[in-house]
């Protein structure tokens, strides 16, 4: 017989007893600890519950939490083997100022009750080094770790680091900065509780917030390892010299595998559940992960054949020109463009340096920047609009502008230069003296022309004379469709009301249109990778529907009573079987190891199917 069919008959056998246990609801914390000193605060659960409601918690700070939990363990006595699966939900707390502090009663809901944990009283004292708790393991170098009891982490078992793709740039030369969290375990609900500081950078990020990291696999030191770029950073320095950029500090909570199953003394059970997922359990385990600290030791730019007109450009670029009209009028705008283009700091480059002829009535430029970034850097055009305005008549000349920048790939300055530009200005007419300019843009104008709408000419429409619409038979049939409409509508609502008061009936009507509201929402916590949530909607989906559908309260809910609810209903024994496998499927599922997003959306599928093909039986 294969693992799977010991399983569902593992389920089948001790499913109910896990269901009749009596609820408990616990807390737990250490009674007394020292100022400075972190500890667990733990709600134990022997019984799923949902809106699990934490105390409000006052003289201690809160590291962490609530984080969920769940534990699985066999035992046997006297040849009775029963399973007991445990939800914990769990703080981590920091004394911070000695005293006696009470943490009050927390709360959860099973099967619509709500159950109350017991009261706390922590006393504090007065410490020196706080201690470390058991199950914390002190990550060397820059890591911490803290966590459930007896759930552990090695400090290479997940790290971050950053790289720089050069050490020593030229003074404004771009770098990348890359952050990589390396794991080998499974780790979820990663944020980043400190940036790095970037003194004496202009910096740009190449990671879209809402982009997902980067990821691939790497081998270090013969053990296989998953690498997320978590952060990309291109830098631009601002001045030469030495810089340091400060660690990056990034929370993450790692899945840690735990043995939990107790020998049960039965050779059977302990050979069956000893490789099976009953002997182990995942806990989760809070990671404080800080980077390395990286120095980057600036070049000045060469001093020796510097142009007197370089901005700060460094990159590769190039540079045009164009102007829209050689031949205008005098007062009539002309607009002069030029564009910088390239790979580099791009947006710190400074205005031109451009001489207009002293007849020329200008503007400050219009600046436009179209840049992107991309995994090598920021690459884009920046532009530089300006609005003229000769005031005399002549011929007029605009002489070249010369953009330099520092040439990286040639390590020299390049210098640009844009043509000359001749522009004749012929008299105006005398009606442009008058026009104003308000901005640097040019504007045109536009005449609207518009009317007084004319007079109606056409005769109105008469009527004979001696006819009266009052006192017509549309007269008293319009005087009495008020009366009708009212008592239809008293029908209508005496029939709603009868419905409403059937409990029975309302939810045998909304059954189907709640769990598709359950699954739709199902689906969206598995878009989302959010397991318990999918499994926990899942469940509630099914159960939820058969429980309305057939009206058999939730405490009575169970195996038995649905398939006799459905064989009354006188559905097929393929959809009584398939029904039963669905069930057991969704419940070893959450605790099977393997491909979860697989898992789960193999759930969802029959989930749906079951639901769609018990609803086309009872049509």
């Amino acid at each position: 017989m294969t693992r799977s069919f010991f399983t569902g008959l593992f389920f089948i056998l001790f499913g109910s007893f896990a269901i009749s246990q009596e609820t408990e609801f616990t807390a737990s914390a250490k009674p007394v600890v020292a100022v400075g000193e972190t500890f667990n605060l733990t709600y134990t659960l022997n019984a799923q519950g949902v809106n699990f409601r934490g105390p409000r918690i006052s003289g201690f700070t809160v590291l962490t939490g609530p984080n969920t939990s769940t534990t699985s363990s066999i035992r046997s006595i006297n040849g009775r083997t029963s399973m007991t699966i445990t939800y914990t939900y769990s703080y981590i707390l920091q004394a911070t100022r000695e005293g006696t502090f009470g943490i009050p009663a927390a709360s959860v809901t099973v099967d619509g009750k709500s159950y109350q944990s017991n009261s706390l009283t922590i006393q504090v004292q007065p410490g020196g080094t706080p201690q470390q708790q058991s199950g914390q393991t002190g990550a060397p170098g820059n890591q911490r770790s803290t966590g459930q009891p007896g759930a552990q982490t090695d400090a290479k078992d997940v790290f971050l680091k950053a790289y720089v793709s050069d050490a020593s740039p030229f003074h404004g030369e771009g770098i990348i900065v890359t952050y990589k969290l390396f794991t080998r375990v499974p780790i979820a609900q990663i944020s980043i509780s400190k940036l790095s500081s970037f003194q004496g950078f202009w910096s740009q990020n190449l990671l879209k917030d809402n982009e997902r990291f980067p990821q691939y696999n790497q081998t270090i030191e013969g053990e296989q390892y998953v690498v997320a770029e978590i952060r990309k950073i291109a830098l631009y320095p601002l001045k030469s010299g030495k810089l340091r950029i400060d660690p990056l500090e990034v929370e993450c909570v790692a899945q840690v595998k735990q043995q939990t199953r107790q020998r049960t003394g039965d050779p059977f059970f302990d050979d069956f559940f000893n490789n099976s997922f009953f002997s182990s359990s995942y806990a989760t385990v809070e990671k404080s992960l800080s980077s390395n600290p990286l120095t980057i030791q600036v070049k000045p730019l060469p001093q020796g054949n510097k142009p007197a007109d370089f901005g700060g450009a460094v990159g590769s670029f190039t540079f045009r020109s164009e102007i829209d009209k050689t031949t205008i009028q005098a007062n009539e705008p002309a607009t002069l463009k030029f564009m910088v283009s390239g790979t580099g700091n791009i947006q710190l480059i400074e205005q031109l340096n451009v001489n207009f002829p002293p007849d020329f009535e200008t503007y400050d430029p219009k600046v436009v920047s179209d840049y992107r970034t991309t995994s090598t850097g920021v690459t884009g055009m920046q532009s530089f609009e300006y609005l003229i305005i000769p005031r005399k008549p002549g011929n007029f000349t605009i002489n070249p502008v010369a953009f330099c920048y520092f040439d990286l790939a040639r390590q020299r300055y390049v210098t640009l230069t844009s043509p000359a530009y001749q522009l004749t200005v012929e008299k105006g007419s005398g009606q442009a003296g008058v026009m104003t300019y308000t901005g640097a843009n040019k504007e045109e104008i536009q005449y609207i022309g518009s009317d007084i709408r004319h007079i109606e000419s056409q005769p109105f429409t008469l009527r004979m004379a001696g006819t009266c619409f009052m006192g017509s038979w549309s007269y008293f049939l319009l005087l009495l469709s008020p009366f009708v409409l009212f008592i239809i509508l008293l029908i209508l609502l005496k029939k709603q009301s009868a419905r409403r008061s059937d409990v029975l009936l309302m939810k045998n009507r909304k059954a189907t249109r709640i769990a598709r509201k359950r699954l739709k929402k199902a689906a969206e916590f598995l878009k989302g990778g959010k397991e318990a949530d999918f499994y926990e909607e899942i469940s509630q989906a099914i159960w939820g529907y058969l429980s309305d559908k057939f009206g058999i309260p939730i405490a009575e809910l169970s195996m038995d009573s649905v398939q006799e609810a459905l064989k009354g209903k006188q559905v097929s024994d393929e959809i009584l079987n398939q029904f039963s496998t669905t069930l057991k499927d969704t419940e070893f599922a959450r605790f099977a190891p393997g491909d979860k997003a697989l898992k789960m959306d193999e759930i969802y599928s029959k989930a749906m199917e079951i639901i769609a093909k018990i609803e086309r039986e009872l049509k």
